[in-house]
């Protein structure tokens, strides 16, 4: 039965069979048959089937609740159980959004993971609104974010200071201004994140603080990485606010300058993101590490 819940909850995840199985290392006859098994159990269907495409049914979607349930408490289980031999095991669940999965988790990650050899951890890559979600849907148990928006169900922790520059090209004809003004912005071209971005919440704020709404900016382009926005202002004449920590590299080389903006500074904090009211051991125990390396107060 566990691992027919397993079966179900992967596929009601992706929503695909053929992707179920490949994650699931069966066939995709194995997967349907653990589905049409489970189906006959409950005697009611799990999902709907139109052509290639599934959704669950408010049958799935019940079972799809209680089965996180289970899984939770089972992660839980063997968290604690493991405590009595000494040794910490377990499973947890990370999302990171893009910047910080890029440039600020592998460290953290890395000193954990000496510390705690027998925990495995799957690490989600997202932009911060998909990390809220996956959280709030209990797919993981610690986000760590960018952002303005505090959503009523999550808990938010300071995590580490951030500013976010105005970078160009070091051939940008720009570079030879010491200081540009706030309308200077309405005249250049810009590379920005795509919706749901947490850099670009956050952009969005600053700029109406100083009298400017984002519609004022030329937006040439929405590119959906960081790496991919770095790639297209080497190439390009356009510009694009960027965490400090994302270009450090590119402005060690000197291939990519930071201009200053009159007026305008935009720092923010990244947070670790829980659900409010929801604790385990494990997650206790990642909070608590880099709390220590870096003197956060919880």
């Amino acid at each position: 039965m566990d691992f027919r819940l397993k079966v179900f909850y992967t596929v009601a995840l992706r929503l695909n069979f053929t992707k179920a199985a490949t994650e699931l290392y069966i066939t995709q006859p194995a997967v349907s048959k653990h589905i049409q098994e489970l189906e006959e159990t409950y005697k009611t269907k799990l999902f709907e089937r139109n052509g290639s495409k599934i959704a669950l049914t408010p049958a799935g979607e019940i079972l799809l609740k209680h089965t996180k349930e289970i899984f939770e408490i089972y992660r839980e289980i063997d968290f604690e159980m493991s405590s009595f031999i000494s040794e910490r095991q377990g499973l947890l669940r990370l999302g990171a959004s893009t910047t910080i999965s890029q440039y600020i988790i592998s460290p953290v990650l890395a000193r954990f993971h000496q510390k705690q050899k027998d925990i495995k951890v799957n690490l989600l890559n997202g932009n911060t609104e998909q990390i809220e979600n996956a959280l709030i849907n209990k797919e993981i148990e610690i986000g760590i974010v960018e952002g303005q928006s505090k959503n009523q169900s999550i808990k938010y922790i300071p995590f580490l200071k951030d500013e976010l520059v105005l970078v160009c090209s070091s051939k940008n004809s720009f570079v030879k201004q010491n200081e540009i003004s706030v309308n200077d912005l309405k005249s250049m071209k810009f590379i920005t994140r795509e919706r749901g971005s947490g850099t670009l919440e956050v952009i969005e704020f600053a700029l109406k603080n100083v009298g400017l709404k984002f519609s004022d900016l030329q937006i040439e382009m929405q590119l959906g990485s960081t790496e991919s926005i770095k790639s297209y202002l080497l190439n390009s004449d356009c510009f694009a606010f960027m965490s400090i920590h994302a270009v450090s590299k590119e402005l060690k080389n000197k291939e990519l300058i930071v201009l200053d903006v009159e007026k305008l500074s935009i720092e923010r904090y990244f947070y670790i993101i829980t659900l409010l009211g929801k604790s385990d051991p494990l997650s206790e125990l990642f909070i608590q590490n880099i709390a220590n390396h870096y003197n956060l107060k919880l």
